[in-house]
């Protein structure tokens, strides 16, 4: 794929440096990297333009790129270490690789709603790498919002009562036997692609506020999928003011559409960004790869 480079993004090759450039794709979230052949070794140069895009821009994502498993395992690791997930089913011979799949039949997908990945845990995973590899003919894009912008976005009297609260996170209601008992037949739709409700068992407490840990950015650290309340304050009570930052965050100039193609890859920072996958290709097949990479300590 062809790129216009202009001066703002352009990465320069030079010889014994990367070839990777940067194309910024909305004013909100998002930025293709082209110039890169990800089934290869990656060089430090590129890799380092790869993180630093990802702290710019939230999520990068990669066109026309052929991985074989081990080569999706072997890029991941450039970055971090593997989180092998709890919940999900794996893609036979890979447990680094958690398949997000969806059967022509089923009608629940994987991550439908507005979420951050791990942010449950003590220290919520860096980010994933989701790898395209079979795509319904129309359908199935994936939502990004940015967190910072959202932040960005609020008054400073409601950022001053913000950043003074801390709020729980729970994998319990997703992915544990809450979830069985409230919404059965949604359990009975995702038998053999989420399981294992023993294992959901985390509870943290972030800041609402969070400084990330690499680019110093302020973020809204909450999110629909795993929030549960502000600590010391009941579900009730925080409900209307997690609502009120759930619309916000979700509004139109702080997110990106990503349409997938054969080939494509999205990187995102789950620290910084939320994402949402499309539910609207019923009847139709969608399967994806997506690799988990560990985090740091949030402040």
């Amino acid at each position: 794929m062809a790129y216009a480079v202009g001066v703002r993004d352009r990465v320069e090759a030079r010889e014994g440096e990367g070839t990777a450039f940067v194309k910024p794709v909305s004013a909100s979230a998002g930025a293709e990297i082209g110039g890169i052949d990800l089934s290869r070794p990656l060089s430090e140069a590129d890799r380092l333009t790869i993180r630093q895009a990802i702290l710019d821009y939230g999520v990068v994502f990669f066109r026309d790129q052929n991985l074989t498993p081990e080569q999706h395992i072997a890029f991941a690791e450039r970055f971090g270490p593997i989180n092998i997930n709890r919940f999900f089913a794996h893609v036979p011979g890979y447990p680094q690789i958690a398949e997000v799949r969806k059967e022509p039949e089923q009608k629940i997908n994987v991550g439908g709603g507005w979420h951050t990945d791990h942010s449950y845990d003590q220290i919520p995973a860096l980010g994933s790498v989701l790898v395209a590899r079979e795509l319904p003919e129309l359908g199935g894009d994936t939502i990004f919002a940015n967190l910072a912008l959202a932040y960005d976005a609020l008054s400073d009297g409601l950022k001053r009562t913000l950043e003074g609260l801390n709020a729980v996170h729970s994998s319990r209601h997703v992915f544990g036997y809450q979830a069985a008992a409230k919404a059965p037949d949604k359990v009975a739709d995702l038998k053999n692609r989420i399981g294992n409700p023993d294992a959901a068992t985390q509870d943290a407490i972030h800041p609402v506020v969070l400084r990330h840990p690499e680019s110093g950015k302020k973020i809204l650290y909450v999110n629909p999928g795993f929030t549960v309340n502000f600590e010391g304050w009941t579900a009730e009570e925080s409900a209307s003011l997690l609502a009120y930052l759930y619309k916000h965050a979700t509004r139109p100039e702080f997110s990106y559409r990503f349409q997938w193609q054969e080939g494509s890859i999205a990187f995102w920072d789950n620290r910084s960004t939320w994402h949402a996958a499309v539910n609207d290709y019923h009847g139709r097949r969608r399967v994806m790869h997506r690799i988990t990479i560990e985090g740091t300590p949030l402040v």
